[in-house]
């Protein structure tokens, strides 16, 4: 007699790849949003994203380390105007960007790193070189280097202080009123400081 074949159950299919990659960037999101930058473990990461620590360990040496990994993978892309024939527009655009950039979780697990920068400096620094420098570095600056090489404006005018305006502003604005500003703020940052500042009228 032929043995009998148990009925097949099926139950939760496991995430692989891309999938679990994205889950656990999820994760760890989450978690520095739940117990900050000092309360950050594997352990934590792991159980958030129902997966063993040692999946994680086999991709990342700490969770300080996944958490980079998650910022670089989502941290939002300029994309100036291939022609460079609206810079007023691709400036707006990109403060809008970074509006709804820090609306969203990943911006605020970055502002908690900025934050807690002079408990944890070295995961600051980190940042910055592994996040924010090879993603463009400041908003805003993506689209005035785009101009500049193309030359619509003066690379010369490119300068630190000019980057920084509009972050500047849009920082200050959420710290005094704890909004995030509408179209017509967005506007007034670029016509009375960017703009001017870029020596275009």
């Amino acid at each position: 007699m032929a043995e009998e074949k148990k009925p097949h159950r099926p139950g939760r299919s496991r995430r692989r790849g891309a999938e679990l990659v994205e889950a656990i960037h999820h994760a760890v999101i989450e978690e520095v949003l739940q117990v900050g930058v000092g309360g950050l473990t594997m352990e934590g990461v792991a159980k958030r994203a129902a997966t063993a620590k040692t999946v994680l360990y086999r991709r990342w040496s700490s969770p300080q380390d996944v958490l980079l990994d998650a910022l670089y993978e989502t941290f939002p892309q300029e994309t100036p105007s291939p022609d460079a024939d609206d810079l007023r527009g691709d400036l707006l655009r990109s403060l809008r960007q970074l509006t709804d950039w820090m609306r969203r979780p990943t911006g605020r697990a970055v502002a908690e790193v900025i934050v807690e920068r002079h408990r944890h400096p070295e995961l600051a620094e980190a940042m910055y070189k592994r996040v924010f420098d090879p993603r463009g570095g400041r908003f805003t600056l993506t689209v005035m280097r785009h101009y500049a090489e193309r030359g619509v404006i003066d690379p010369a005018r490119v300068t630190p202080v000019v980057a920084d305006i509009g972050e500047a502003m849009l920082g200050k604005f959420v710290t005094d009123t704890g909004l995030f500003p509408d179209e017509e703020w967005i506007a007034a940052v670029v016509d009375q400081a960017i703009l001017p500042a870029l020596g275009v009228r």
